[in-house]
């Protein structure tokens, strides 16, 4: 439970959340909410606010669930190029679901096409990280794990790009973005550079490795409880301290996903797992769960569906008249909870129903 309602939590944000912090921010101007509504805007370029973690705190919750997914199928005697074909179908489906998502279906010419997107990076990082979870064993995967990042950070200190040189990091001269010109088809987000882009989704997939590596640990049947607990925090811990001091030379960079951004990303990672598994699984408190728990449970569902179904227009239609008696900031504080409410319930009738999208 401590899985789906954290994977809630974080879809929560996304889902309207930040928008609550934002406009919070606005119409009051209280020092604490503005503070909070940076912690909720993406950094440009370097550096690290708790905006960035939604992306791969998402990817690393999918790597927690593989060992129970797949490693149960396994000790069943499950055939690995069965679990491989689920794997590689999966990533497909996802990536497939991110270029609709940005391009639509036959909407776009194919030379303006984003091929780059989120649901792509979940998807192929996630598979990748499947496929070395299913064929190596745990030393095997440390291997992968050390080698991706130590490997993309060699490539990105000192591959020289034409008219740049190496060990630069910006966006115009870093290699990463100067592969993805070159490679990917149809247009980048950023025009140079796109922040889901093909190069950088190889480090990605030590991202979705580090949540393999905590869900071996709660799966762990000989380990009781609190040492799971203790176990995840440690990890998180020195994951940060790690990151913090590659960030002194290989910066801190969601945009690239440099090899620092993933420990940094799956060190807080670590941290609010095992919270959750703490508050949710050790210490069984849990009446607060559902509400994240049914955004938890339809994720992708809850990730796409602003483009296909207006819920302002749904909550503007319902309590635009009732708001319209409030002054102007909180009636806009209530706008944004009532549409926030709106997609809940829309989600838990999916959730009563038990329609879940799955893929």
């Amino acid at each position: 439970m401590s899985l789906d309602t954290l994977r809630g939590f974080d879809m929560f944000w996304i889902s309207g959340g930040e928008d609550l912090i934002h406009i919070l921010a606005k119409v009051t101007g209280w020092s604490w909410a503005v503070a909070l509504g940076i912690q909720f805007t993406h950094v440009e370029w370097h550096g690290f606010v708790a905006y960035d973690l939604i992306f791969p705190l998402f990817l690393f919750l999918a790597g927690v669930s593989t060992p129970y997914s797949m490693g149960s199928r396994l000790e069943k005697g499950a055939r690995k190029e069965d679990l491989l074909r689920k794997a590689v179908s999966r990533g497909l489906i996802l990536f497939f679901l991110g270029v609709i998502y940005n391009n639509g279906i036959f909407t776009t010419p194919w030379d303006e096409m984003r091929y780059g997107s989120v649901l792509g990076r979940i998807g192929l990082a996630g598979m990748f990280a499947q496929i070395i979870y299913i064929y190596c064993g745990n030393r095997a995967q440390w291997i992968w794990f050390f080698g991706l990042l130590i490997g993309y950070w060699l490539f990105m200190a000192f591959y020289p790009v034409p008219g740049c040189g190496a060990g630069h990091f910006t966006m115009e001269c870093n290699p990463t973005s100067y592969f993805d010109r070159i490679i990917m088809p149809g247009h980048l987000y950023l025009e140079i550079h796109d922040p889901e882009g093909f190069v950088s989704t190889i480090p990605a997939i030590c991202t979705a490795l580090m949540g393999i590596f905590a869900g071996n640990i709660l799966r762990n049947r000989t380990f009781e409880k609190t040492k799971k607990t203790l176990y995840l925090t440690v990890g998180g811990v020195v994951s940060l301290v790690l990151a913090l001091l590659w960030d002194t030379f290989f910066p801190i960079n969601k945009n690239l996903w440099t090899s620092s951004f993933v420990l940094m990303a799956g060190g807080w990672s670590l941290l609010l797992l095992a919270l959750f598994y703490y508050v949710v699984d050790v210490l069984e408190w849990r009446k607060w769960t559902f509400f994240f728990v049914v955004i938890g449970m339809n994720s992708i569902v809850i990730y796409m569906i602003d483009d296909f179904i207006d819920f302002h227009y749904t909550a503007k239609a319902l309590f635009a008249g009732i708001l319209s008696f409030l002054p102007e900031g909180a009636a806009q504080f209530g706008m944004a909870t009532l549409v926030l409410a709106v997609k809940w319930l829309f989600l838990y009738v999916l959730y009563r129903n038990k329609w879940f999208l799955k893929v």
